[in-house]
């Protein structure tokens, strides 16, 4: 290989992860994807790259093992970590498992690169005053215990004290990605 940035993009969503692989290739970068926790360790036994893009939720499997994973092989990688439905919960649990950033789609390239390069935190971001409306509240709560079981639905229920049926209405009403 050449001075090419060495990119591993893990998501589950063929199209967005074909669009992404061309768009970073356009940016004289080496990219390989995978579509899931295994594929992905499946590349990363010839391949190292020095970036990583992981979608938060792989079909049943979470994106938070993948950050495990890809942290362990290199500490030194910059990996940022996309979601649909962002939550306090889940961007907590990324970065204390190693990822650099975390960021709601939809978010494109620029967006992605961008993120790679902030090593650091920045103390001028804006404080949002406006408070959690209890929907959101109620939200992360149930994100967070999911994140806890595994994405056990039943489990998940069990422990917040609510039929499994009503959880999996309330999860219909506002998907994981």
């Amino acid at each position: 290989m050449t001075g090419r940035r060495q990119l591993l993009i893990v998501e589950d969503d063929e199209a967005f992860a074909r669009t992404l692989k061309r768009s970073f290739e356009r940016r004289d970068y080496d990219v390989r994807t995978a579509a899931s926790p295994d594929a992905m360790e499946a590349v990363l036994a010839d391949y190292r790259p020095g970036y990583a893009v992981v979608d938060l939720k792989l079909g049943g499997a979470s994106g938070l093992a993948c950050v495990q994973t890809l942290r362990a092989a290199d500490p030194a990688m910059r990996i940022v970590v996309l979601t649909g439905f962002a939550s306090i919960a889940t961007a907590v649990e990324a970065i204390k498992l190693g990822a650099s950033y975390y960021l709601a789609k939809p978010s494109n390239t620029d967006d992605i690169e961008a993120a790679f390069d902030r090593a650091e935190g920045n103390v001028d971001a804006p404080l949002d005053a406006r408070p959690s409306s209890i929907k959101t509240v109620e939200w992360e709560h149930i994100h967070q215990t999911l994140v806890e079981t595994g994405f056990n639905i039943s489990e998940t229920a069990r422990r917040l004290g609510m039929h499994r049926r009503t959880l999996a209405r309330k999860l219909e009403k506002r998907q994981l990605r």
